[in-house]
This record gives C-alpha cells, sequence and structure tokens, in this order.
C-alpha cells in the first residue's frame, strides 16, 4: 500500500449519510471559535501593529510557503502534499492560547493572533488551499484530476464557514452571558466531533492507513517541527520579545487541523494521504505542543521570562 498510485487513489469513507453530518461538524467548530471573539482581541492591531501584522503575515503566507517547499524538497506523493498544504492554510487552533501559557509566554498576542485567523478563515482558507495548491505540478495536476470546480468550491466552504462563524460572533457581541455559558459546551463537543471522525475514520479504513502510516507518520511530524521552526525564526525576524517569540511559535505550529480535515472529507472526497496526513497532525500538535510548552517550563524554571508583557 506504500505504493504511490495506491496512496494517491484511496480514499478515507465515513459512510452513507456523512456529508450532512461533515457539514454539521464544520458549523459547530466554527461556531464554537467564533464564541471565543472578543473585540477586544483584535486591539493587539493598534496597540502593537507590527507585532500583530508580522504573526499574520507568517500564519498566511510564510507557512504555506515553507510547506511548498518541504513538499519541494521531499517530494511526498500528490495527495499527502495536499494534505500538507491545507494543513498550512488552516487558521490557528485555539489550544495554541493554552500552550503558550503553560510556555509563559505572551498569551495576549497568542490570542489575537488566533483570533484574527479564524475570523479570516471562512474566505482565506478555501482561497489559500486553491492557490497554494495550483503553485505545486502534483497537487495542481491532483485537483483537475478529482475535477474541483473552483467557484462553488470557494462558495460552498466560505458559506459553511462564514454563517456559523457570523452567528458566533453575533451572539458574543449581542449576548455576551449567553456566549459565556454556552461556548464551553460547543468547544467540548467541537472536540468530540475531531475524535467521533478520526475513530470512526480509523475504523472503517484501517488497513488503508495501517499500511501507509509508516509513510505518513514521519511527515506529519517533519512538516510541524518546521511549522515550529517558521514560528521561532519569525519572531526573531521581527524581533520582538521572548514571550511574544515563544507565543508566535505555538501559533504557527498548532493549526486547527480537525478544520482541514472535515474540509478534505467533505470537498475532496476524503483523499487518502491528505486526509491521513492531517489527522496525524491533529494528534500529533498536541504531543509536540506540550512536550515543547514543558521544554519551555524547564528551559525557564520557576522565573518569569523577560519580556512577558509586549512593551
Amino acid at each position: 500500500m506504500t505504493d504511490p498510485a495506491l496512496i494517491d487513489s484511496t480514499n478515507v469513507s465515513l459512510g452513507q449519510g456523512s456529508e450532512i453530518a461533515l457539514a454539521l461538524a464544520l458549523a459547530i467548530m466554527m461556531f464554537a471559535v467564533a464564541l471565543t471573539l472578543r473585540v477586544s482581541d483584535f486591539t493587539f492591531l493598534k496597540t502593537h501593529p507590527k507585532m500583530f501584522l508580522g504573526g499574520v503575515i507568517t500564519q498566511v503566507l510564510a507557512l504555506p510557503l515553507a510547506s511548498l517547499a518541504l513538499a519541494a524538497l521531499i517530494a511526498p506523493t500528490p495527495s499527502i502534499a495536499l494534505g500538507m498544504i491545507v494543513v498550512a492554510c488552516c487558521p490557528g487552533g485555539n489550544v495554541s492560547n493554552l500552550f503558550v501559557m503553560l510556555a509563559r509566554g505572551n498569551v495576549a498576542y497568542s490570542v489575537a493572533l488566533t483570533a484574527a485567523s479564524s475570523a479570516m478563515a471562512f474566505l482565506v482558507t478555501p482561497l489559500s488551499i486553491l492557490f497554494w495548491a495550483s503553485l505545486y505540478p502534483p497537487t495542481a495536476a491532483l485537483i483537475r484530476e478529482i475535477d474541483v470546480d473552483t467557484l462553488p468550491f470557494l462558495i460552498q466552504v466560505a458559506i459553511m464557514l462564514g454563517l456559523p462563524l457570523a452567528a458566533g460572533m453575533l451572539v458574543r457581541a449581542r449576548l455576551p452571558a449567553l456566549a459565556d455559558r454556552i461556548q464551553p459546551v460547543f468547544q467540548w463537543l467541537a472536540v468530540a466531533i475531531i475524535l467521533v471522525l478520526i475513530v470512526v475514520g480509523l475504523q472503517a479504513n484501517w488497513g488503508m492507513l495501517a499500511a501507509i502510516g509508516l509513510v505518513i507518520i514521519p511527515i506529519a511530524i517533519l512538516h510541524n517541527a518546521t511549522a515550529f521552526s517558521i514560528g521561532a525564526a519569525s519572531g526573531r525576524l521581527l524581533g520582538i520579545d521572548p514571550a511574544s517569540r515563544r507565543a508566535l511559535t505555538f501559533e504557527i505550529g498548532i493549526q486547527n487541523s480537525g478544520l482541514g480535515l472535515v474540509i478534505l472529507l467533505a470537498q475532496f472526497d476524503g483523499l487518502g494521504g491528505a486526509a491521513s496526513v492531517t489527522a496525524v497532525w491533529a494528534i500529533w500538535h498536541l504531543v509536540s505542543g506540550l512536550s515543547l510548552a514543558g521544554a519551555f517550563r524547564v528551559w525557564n524554571g520557576r522565573k518569569p521570562v523577560s519580556g512577558s508583557e509586549p512593551s
């Protein structure tokens, strides 16, 4: 099953009726994210424009570009390369805020970047997937082969992401007390949905996934390590303080890969290599993120990081 042609020809299937479930999963995930978005999260743009815009550019441009370069370097199968691109085009994951807190980083900066990438996701994510995939010949050919219709894809994903995003932000703005009460429920529901998707996918496709695991796992780990490195390097280039560099490192290394997995299952027929590398990333980045946060704490002991608040 490690034959590249076989990897690219396999599909992860969740069974009949999964289309409605996947659309509902996307809506719940984005609604849960939107319930956390406050207007105050975006004031970072006014107070620290260089840090804010530098972080957003790293997320939207630098990570996909680095992922494209990594794909060109290691030359995975086209479907695996597509999965790498999809992960890189997803917004940051909310769990990054927790890891930044554990690592004694700049939590306010982390929250601002997560909020920005999440708010832009309804438009930026589908556009980025098609744009970056078109720049790499193997994935461009794969997109043509599976006959992804560009305009319907953009419209469908924008609607599926945009409507629950707008609804969640409206609830947060107009009914903050209600948002505070229901946000944990929807957040855990979103986590549960991702876990169910992974478990169902593993059960239904175990033979195929087990066969290609030795190919997928090292690529996902290498890709995730590259993302963390891009975040750290960008922090150095921006000249920001250590705590903010830690925040940027986690924001780039922790992606909402669960969103990417649902998009692949719903819009790309669950391409085996793409869905598998995204699912592995969804699990691995939690392990790597927690490990990195622990390493930062050990490195720093119990002393606060110099510059823990942006100046």
